[in-house]
This record gives structure tokens, C-alpha cells and sequence, in this order.
């Protein structure tokens, strides 16, 4: 058997298929096996734990653009859900052996355990270059060369119940000794624990809710305040329809509604502004903000492929110009994360002005 033949056998070898035909040689990282999925990049230097465990990658293959990643291990405190939505994971160098007095583990165990395929020892710089010039695109990992029905599989994936499929099946009150007397209702499309933690860590008691559930089912928790989260998916799907029109009742109940990332994209549509597909999407936690009203410009993290269609934003992305925040009266939504536990914190301020905004309500007082 020549020498040709047996690299291409080899077990840790695994190849990367791009819906444009386009094919990558690297080696296997975390679980054998195969996947196709949408492949989106991100472009943090540290918060992998919390990129992996975001729900809001459900469907997709992450890139990290970084080169070096799994650094500091595996801590399982930072984790932003317990599960892994995302199908696939592709590194330059993960790191086999880390090195943090947190730590519990390694990359590829990590991985591994949890079913998730990943790659690694490919260009990612040569990788994030197509999906920049040519847009966001499907493709499939697999531990074989791959052939037309890879291709053909690549091409032809599809997301569908993506909220669905990460949502609380049911609700669930936050026990909290530090509670007053502000009680948040937050609808689950694929929270991420930060939230939550945000909130608590003001005081708040919060009732999390299945992504499906009615305006009565929440309202009857007599709510100070609802808390629309982040989530994955096209918000316009004719699935999150129900989600839409139940947001448009909560409205007129009056209560102020905090909207992040999915969450402002769902509060936005209940209001009649559309969303359309940006070409690659904002992933990363160096995305800078301005806030018309001030002039104030902050760092952000972000994880969204969609954007809000807006011409009176409250804020804008810096680099491109699109929509990053909503006002509507005493409610409000922004499309970065200003509750990102890996960082930037320049916006968690936002959650103050929504506890705020609950304060001064009558009842709450």
C-alpha cells in the first residue's frame, strides 16, 4: 500500500466540502463523523466556551478565526447553556494541552464527548476569505474524500424549528435570595445563561418561558417586566409567526420589554419593520456601536446573520451602518450582546436602563 493511499485512510484525517465545490484537507477534532451545516465565522480572540454553548449556533459550523483556541481549557462555569447547539467546530490549533488552575478538561474531549465534529490544521484565514467575498454558505465535514453526494448534501442543507429546538420546554422560576420586588419575564428562544445572570445580579426574580408560550400564561405571573432573548434562526420563518403576534399582545399590556439579538429582530417584526440576510453576519466581540442619542460609541459581541431594516435606529454598527438598537416608548431592543460573560461589558449599562424603565412604573413601586 503506497504511501499516497494510506495518508488518505488515515483516521484523523478529515476533509471540508463547501457548497461551491471548494474542498479542504485538515484533521479530525472532537467526534468522528460527518455533518453539513451553515458555516458562519467569529472573530474572538477568548469566549470559546461560551461561543460553543450558545444556542444561538444551533444548525451552523463554527469557524474561529483565531488560530489558537482551547488555550485555557475547559471550565464549565462559563458555559452559556449546558448543551451544544452547534453541528460542527473548525480550528486552526486547538490546544491539547491547557493550561488554567479552572480548567476540567480539553478541546477535543470536550468535543468528542458531546458528539460534535470538528476539523482542524486547515487555512481558516483562506476559509473566512471565501464566506467574506461570496457570502455565508453550507458545508460538510466529513472523514472521507469527499464525493457529489457530500457536494450535493452540502447545497441542498437547510435550518427549520430552530427556536424550537432550543427553547425551554418549561418554565422555570429563578431562585433567587437577592430577589426585590421586580419579577422579569423572559421568553426562551435560546437564552443564554448571561441573561438570567444579568438580571438576577439586579435584583430581579426571573420566570423563564418556553418559546411558544401565550401572552396569558406569562401575564398571569404578574410580570414587572418582559425580556425578549436571543435565539437562532431566520426571524421572519413562518414558524416564529405564533411568537410574533403573542409579542404584539405583551405590547399592550405596557410593561417595559427588553429585546436582545432574536429578540430585537421578533420585537421589531411585532412593529412592522422587516429583516433581511446580511451577507456573513456579525460574530465576534469586537463589533463597535454608536448610540445616536449620545454620540457614545461602545465595543460590542455579537452573533446574528440577520438584520433589522430601520431608518430610525437608536443604534448603528460603526463599520457598516445597520440597525443595532430599537426604541419604542418605555421598551427597547439592541441586536449586539450587552450580556456577554467572555466580554466587552462597555454595554451592560442597558441592563440598568431596563430596571429602570420598571421602576418608575406605578405598580412598582
Amino acid at each position: 500500500m503506497n504511501a499516497f493511499f494510506m495518508h488518505h485512510l488515515m483516521p484523523n484525517t478529515a476533509y471540508l466540502i463547501l457548497e461551491n465545490g471548494t474542498v479542504f484537507e485538515g484533521k479530525s477534532l472532537g467526534a468522528h463523523g460527518e455533518i453539513a451545516g451553515e458555516i458562519v465565522f467569529t472573530t474572538g480572540m477568548t469566549g470559546y466556551l461560551e461561543t460553543l454553548t450558545d444556542p444561538s449556533y444551533y444548525g451552523q459550523i463554527i469557524l474561529q478565526t483565531f488560530p489558537l483556541i482551547g488555550n485555557y481549557g475547559i471550565i464549565p462555569s462559563d458555559f452559556e447553556s449546558c448543551s451544544v447547539a452547534a453541528k460542527g467546530y473548525i480550528v486552526k490549533h486547538p490546544c491539547q494541552h491547557p493550561s488554567n488552575f479552572r480548567s476540567e478538561g480539553d478541546l477535543d474531549t470536550f468535543l468528542r464527548e458531546r458528539g460534535i465534529v470538528g476539523l482542524s490544521g486547515i487555512d481558516t484565514r483562506a476559509l473566512t476569505k471565501i464566506i467574506r467575498e461570496n457570502g455565508v454558505m453550507n458545508g460538510k465535514i466529513t472523514p472521507t474524500p469527499p464525493t457529489d453526494a457530500d457536494l450535493a448534501e452540502a447545497r441542498s442543507h437547510t435550518i427549520r424549528n430552530a427556536v424550537a429546538a432550543v427553547s425551554a420546554r418549561t418554565v422555570v422560576k429563578s431562585e433567587n435570595s437577592n430577589a426585590t420586588r421586580r419579577r422579569i419575564a423572559l421568553m426562551d428562544f435560546g437564552a443564554k445563561r448571561g441573561i438570567v445572570n444579568a438580571l438576577e445580579s439586579r435584583g430581579c426574580e426571573v420566570w423563564t418561558f418556553p418559546h411558544d408560550a401565550s401572552a396569558q400564561e406569562i401575564m398571569q405571573t404578574k410580570p414587572n417586566g418582559i425580556m425578549l432573548s436571543n435565539g437562532p434562526g431566520d426571524p421572519a420563518d413562518i414558524g416564529n409567526k405564533g411568537i410574533i403576534e403573542t409579542i404584539k399582545v405583551l405590547q399592550k399590556e405596557g410593561l417595559p420589554i427588553f429585546g436582545i439579538c432574536l429578540g430585537h429582530q421578533f420585537l421589531a417584526l411585532a412593529n412592522g419593520y422587516s429583516t433581511r440576510k446580511l451577507k456573513f453576519g456579525h460574530r465576534g466581540v469586537n463589533q463597535p456601536v454608536k448610540e445616536l442619542a449620545t454620540g457614545g460609541v461602545y465595543i460590542t459581541s455579537q452573533n446574528h446573520g440577520y438584520e433589522v431594516i430601520a431608518e430610525d435606529s437608536s443604534f448603528v454598527n460603526v463599520n457598516d451602518g445597520t440597525c443595532e438598537g430599537l426604541e419604542y416608548g418605555n421598551s427597547f431592543s439592541v441586536q449586539f450582546h450587552p450580556e456577554a460573560c467572555g466580554g466587552p461589558f462597555d454595554t451592560a449599562f442597558l441592563f440598568d436602563r431596563f430596571t429602570a424603565r420598571i421602576d418608575k412604573l406605578p405598580h412598582s413601586a
